[in-house]
């Protein structure tokens, strides 16, 4: 008989350990090992130079500096809004956020709106960046290991996910939250939030959206 090649060996030892693999339960999952388009894939969504294909619903509290979307309260402290001219249904959004000191911002998303919290809540008197709000914060819903993954003062870069009844948030690459809720189906605007009753500074820069 002739001797066995050393490469079909390999071959077969390899698919060997994978089967063995799966048997014991070790290989992932296929949504685990789905990966979502990486960032250079997502078209952007601001120019970085002015806030063409966005609207200002409320203070005239943004603008474009340095490259990146200023949202910035005064004495005033109302309430203002930056959307997208554009509606979005299911769609990965990603962009790197600043902020120092006390804020309340967010991004949204649909119809009826769900946000993504970022900063303090005015209600609950504490961060919860990364958690989703509906008109309270859903105990399941709420972002883990922030604490450890925010950096404070510099830019951390938030992705989030909206597909079918699903929203999924990473913030500097690791998963902190995923909230599942049939009511919020429609297509709606992509906003950023600056939020009344403090003065406050947030900034928003390499905004992307993919619709998926």
């Amino acid at each position: 008989m002739a001797a066995r090649s050393p490469v079909i060996a390999l071959c077969r030892s390899a698919v060997a350990a994978s089967c063995l693999a799966l048997v014991a339960g070790v290989w992932p999952p296929a949504a685990a090992r789905a990966e979502l388009p990486p960032t250079a894939d997502l078209p952007a969504i601001f120019n970085g130079r002015d806030l063409t294909g966005w609207r200002v619903v409320g203070a005239e509290y943004w603008s474009v500096v340095d490259g990146a979307i200023v949202g910035k309260s005064d004495e005033a402290k109302k309430g203002s809004m930056l959307y997208t001219d554009r509606d979005f249904g299911d769609v990965v959004v990603e962009a790197e956020v600043r902020f120092t000191g006390e804020i309340d911002s967010g991004v949204m998303l649909r119809k009826p709106e769900v946000q993504v919290q970022i900063g303090v809540s005015r209600s609950l008197k504490r961060d919860m960046t990364c958690c989703f709000y509906t008109g309270s914060y859903p105990e399941e819903a709420r972002a883990k290991n922030v604490d450890a993954l925010l950096k404070p003062g510099e830019w951390n870069r938030l992705r989030i996910e909206a597909k079918g009844d699903t929203f999924t948030v990473w913030l500097n690459g690791q998963q902190v939250s995923r909230y599942t809720a049939a009511k919020y189906r429609d297509p709606g605007p992509i906003g950023l939030q600056v939020h009344a009753g403090l003065v406050m500074k947030v900034e928003f820069r390499d905004v992307r959206a993919l619709a998926l």
